[in-house]
């Protein structure tokens, strides 16, 4: 399937790129971490108090970018942005711990510095394509949605941050650069029932991608960067979404064809533009528009209201995003899925509501909700040759020191949360794939796993300052208390009056 290919070398249809995360958790880890996400058109920032019994506590705030920030002349107006917003959010959820930072930096000499457990450990979520080059380091290699500041290419992400941190006297490190589907395998780790922890973190919803735990002796290409060898383990980032852009093996129908020619990126993501939420609702809309162009196939349309159950003529307005590329959300796949009224009369109602079909008669509705069906089912079922192969790469299935023991796989997205029986229609594909059967689907447990660029960001930040103490604690002292550390002391009462 290509996973052993990508292990070797860089450039094939599975990235399988390093994280430099070595450790997964137990969920015996304690502490109080900071997170911050920059997922898109939002930007989180969150504190999260790990209680060390699998539970943790979550605060967060949310903000909008604003819209000339996504295409600022330079990276430091964007991020300027972030660092303030994470000084608002100490202020408004950690005042006495910020306050006392200040004063401590305010009062004691350099020689003994201020104590390892003052600066937070930061945690960056950065969902964008990034060269990483070591827990907290990676290199931005472009944007995509919406953002597009070439001032910003080709340069390291945390230190970008950490720069606007440091000019607020902020007491964070950014300590770990986390992808989202990492932090997910990383929270259901933390919080999964039992003693093993999980072995796949993977996302089902607008986009589709799974990092999982590989043993280092299998990752043959060159690794540069620091990174703890001791665990002999490593999380890697399939990036799976481009799996098989070659198309050897994935289905392919004229719809399908029909969907890459007319995407932003022909002829990669192929994987993802058969299994992803984003792309679901835009291949059921081009198979409608063939049928609507059928002459012999009576679908939402009729010649006079006797052929309508509710004695009515279907007919679809002129502006229905039905005729409009992406103009069919993928949403109401999920209402058609979970109506099983005898008139499915809720499908029927967000058909009018939702895509200006008008009095849609029953056996439209029954269409509809078949075509969908198939399309979703597809998708599942793909999901789960995802989830199969990395089952059967990491060997668990039939290595006798995990005998009886749960496989476990943290799932999150919008499909699997909101699409009625997705995860059922995995397991029934995973009953037939050779070298898993029905044994061995018993013993993978799927789990919803939230919060994965929360908890899990936490978590990274955890393993990494679990990293630097190895490095010894007067390292990192070292680090934080840099001459230009040292200069911003002066500075520090004017910069907290002003708040």
């Amino acid at each position: 399937m290509g996973i052993g290919e990508g292990l070797e070398k860089d450039g094939t249809s599975l990235s399988q790129i390093p994280t430099y995360v070595t450790a997964v958790p137990n969920g015996t880890e304690k502490g109080l971490y900071m997170a911050v996400d920059l997922g898109g058109t939002n930007f989180r920032v969150c504190s999260i108090q790990l209680n060390g019994d699998t539970t943790f506590n979550l605060t967060f705030s949310k903000v909008a970018i604003p819209k000339e920030l996504m295409v600022a002349k330079t990276a430091q107006e964007l991020f300027a942005f972030l660092a303030k917003q994470i000084e608002l959010f100490l202020q408004t959820h950690h005042e006495e711990h910020f306050e006392k930072h200040v004063r401590r930096r305010l009062t004691q000499s350099a020689s003994d510095g201020f104590k390892d457990e003052h600066v937070f450990r930061l945690g960056f979520t950065f969902s964008f394509p990034v060269q990483q080059i070591g827990i907290n380091k990676g290199n931005l290699i472009r944007w995509t949605k919406g953002f597009d500041i070439p001032d910003a290419i080709g340069k390291d992400v945390c230190a970008l941050l950490q720069d606007e941190i440091d000019k607020l006297h902020l007491p964070v490190k950014v300590a770990a650069l986390v992808n989202d589907t990492v932090g997910t395998l990383m929270a259901r780790s933390y919080s999964s029932p039992g003693k093993t922890g999980a072995v796949l973190g993977a996302i089902f919803g607008t986009g589709t991608n799974g990092a999982y735990v590989e043993k280092l002796a299998n990752v043959k290409k060159p690794l540069s960067g620091e990174y703890d060898k001791s665990t002999g383990e490593m999380v890697i980032n399939t990036e799976w979404g481009s799996f098989d852009n070659q198309l050897n093996v994935l289905p392919n129908t004229t719809w399908d064809i029909a969907l890459d020619k007319q995407s932003v990126n022909p002829g990669i993501q192929m994987y993802e533009k058969r299994v992803s939420g984003m792309f679901l609702g835009e291949i059921l809309r081009l198979v409608i528009i063939d049928l609507l162009k059928n002459k012999d196939v009576s679908f939402f349309r009729d010649d006079n209201s006797s052929s309508n159950d509710w004695k009515s003529t279907t007919n679809i307005a002129p502006a229905s995003g039905i005729y409009a590329q992406w103009g069919l959300d993928t949403s109401i796949m999920s209402v058609a899925a979970a109506d099983n009224t005898p008139e499915l009369s809720t499908l029927r109602q967000s058909l009018e509501s939702d895509l200006h079909v008008y009095s849609p008669a029953i056996d439209d509705a029954q269409a509809f909700k078949a075509i969908s069906a198939a399309i979703v089912r597809r998708s599942a079922r793909l999901s789960a040759v995802a989830i199969a192969a990395i089952v059967l790469q990491t060997g668990k299935l039939t290595d006798p020191e995990s005998a009886g023991e749960p496989i476990d796989i943290g799932v999150d997205g919008s499909l699997v949360e909101h699409y009625p029986y997705f995860r059922d229609m995995i397991y029934e594909a995973l009953r037939i794939v050779d070298g898993i059967g029905e044994e061995g689907a018993k013993r993978i447990r799927i789990g919803i796993a939230k919060d994965g660029s929360g908890v899990g960001a936490a978590l990274i930040a955890l393993v990494a300052a679990g990293m630097e103490k190895s490095k010894s604690t007067a390292d990192v002292l070292g680090e934080l208390r840099s001459a230009s550390h040292a200069e911003h002391l002066k500075t520090v009462p004017e910069k907290t009056g002003d708040n």
